[in-house]
């Protein structure tokens, strides 16, 4: 079938060119070129005039398109097509075009209203704040009551009676009754600095500036035993059972077995400085040591030996050196296993929460004061540490957020020592400034756990210790 030819290869090749020239641009985009301008400029006026024969009427632009028949609006006058327009197309209140308005507005509600709908309808899982006394229970007078961070001086038994030691002697307080006597008295020269109440509540260790320790019986009020092995004060004790251990400014600790005729079961080297800090774990499993040289030991008692010569410390089970000061407060938990907390002196501020199961610190919080004692809640997972320069407050921190909850003033020097009673609710707190303060800080146990142990009220029959 032979090829029909095109337009341009019939015309010539200038009239090509003119016709390519004219019809610029593509079949997407129209070319104006292509349109008679004078010929749509005669067809505007000449429709201007037929209309010029009724001024009153003036074309509307708007079109409406019928199933029969294609006709034109007018209206009288340009300003009622406008009013007629914006009528139909916009909202006459708000001015809002009314092609995607709805039909009922629907009320506008703010984030904070929605939210406050959800709290009323959804029950509340936040319980309220537990309220803490910012004043003391009771106040008592400890003079001569001596101003030594390294010393622990006071001591809260099981059976509701606080030992204290107030220079030379130590004083028996019997927090349900009221009455208070003097248990011993130190020959001259010598002072006490320290005493620790047994678990059962029948004998307390008084340790003495002349670097030895007496065992006395509450009940009887008499001498028991005295333990030899120091060469220097004693300045921290603490009871496992029938073990006493003892820290001393001489960097030892000694492990008294007080049934046995050869009290000294055991020597833990490993500070070199006064050891100042010293507790046993609630299972009796670990034993922690602080000392003058901020360092913290944890020491086994199943490898706990006598001490070794060559390799001091060598058996103790992990050393921490992360405090900046001496260490001296310290505090196992209750509630979780191989948890203990630790704080430091002046410089380093911090308590420090440890695993002493892996050997890691878990957490660190600076409290911008000396640390001098802690205390767990028994019943709450809540913690109160005492501190010193230059605060000389009484803190409640929430475990483990460590948000402070409450905080205790009142002392006028740094508040050294903490004591807690046997039912766990009160703290007693005892201060350079001469006085013993005792504080309803934690909450009373539930009904589940609670202990058989009545709670123990504090008599107001006196205001001194001695």
């Amino acid at each position: 079938m032979a090829r029909r030819p095109s337009i341009s290869m019939v015309a010539s090749s200038s009239h090509i060119f003119h016709v390519i020239g004219d019809i610029q641009g593509d079949r997407f985009i129209p070319n104006r070129g292509a349109m008679d301008l004078d010929l749509a400029h005669f067809n505007l006026l000449h429709e201007a005039r037929e209309n010029s024969h009724t001024p009153s009427e003036v074309a509307s632009p708007v079109k409406v398109k019928s199933p029969k028949k294609q006709c034109r609006l007018t209206f009288p006058c340009q300003e009622d097509y406008r009013r007629i327009l914006a009528e139909s197309l916009l909202s006459c209140e708000t001015g809002s075009p009314k092609i995607l308005a709805f039909t009922k507005k629907i009320p506008s509600l703010s984030i904070q209203r929605c939210l406050d709908t959800e709290l009323d309808i959804l029950p509340s899982s936040k319980k309220p704040h537990r309220h803490i006394c910012q004043t003391p229970e009771r106040i008592l007078d400890a003079p001569e009551i001596v101003d030594d961070y390294y010393l622990n001086l006071l001591d809260w038994s099981c059976n509701n009676t606080v030992a204290v030691a107030l220079g030379s002697a130590v004083y028996l307080w019997d927090a349900d009754t009221g009455e208070s006597f003097q248990l011993s008295k130190c020959e001259e020269h010598d002072t006490v600095t320290s005493v620790a109440w047994s678990d059962d509540g029948r004998l307390i260790a008084v340790g003495l500036s002349s670097a030895c320790i007496q065992l006395w019986h509450a009940t009887s009020r008499s001498q028991i035993r005295t333990f030899r092995g120091h060469s220097s004060r004693v300045s921290s004790l603490a009871w496992n059972g029938s073990l006493l251990s003892s820290g001393s400014r001489d960097h030892k600790i000694i492990n008294h077995d007080v049934r046995a005729r050869a009290h000294k079961a055991s020597v833990l080297a490993g500070h070199c400085q006064e050891v100042c800090g010293l507790k046993w774990s609630p299972c009796g499993q670990q034993l922690a040591s602080g000392g003058n040289d901020n360092l913290l030991h944890i020491w086994d008692a199943a490898v706990a030996s006598t001490f070794d010569s060559i390799h001091p410390g060598s058996r103790c089970a992990f050393r921490f050196d992360c405090h900046r000061a001496a260490v001296k407060a310290l505090a196992w938990c209750p509630f979780q296993s191989r948890l203990l907390a630790s704080g430091g002196g002046t410089v380093d501020r911090c308590i420090k929460f440890w695993n002493t199961q892996t050997g890691t610190c878990l957490s660190s919080i600076d409290t911008l004061s000396q640390v001098c004692a802690l205390q767990w809640s028994r019943h709450q997972k809540e913690i109160l540490s005492s501190h010193g320069y230059s605060l000389n407050q009484l803190c409640v921190w929430k475990y483990p957020s460590m948000i402070r909850i409450a905080e205790l003033r009142g002392h006028t020097a740094r508040v050294i020592h903490l004591a807690q009673s046997p039912e766990g609710t009160t703290v007693a707190s005892a201060a350079a400034d001469e006085t013993l303060r005792f504080w309803r800080v934690f909450g009373s146990p539930n009904k589940k756990c609670g202990s058989d142990m009545k709670p123990s009220g504090l008599s107001r029959s006196a205001s001194s210790i001695r």
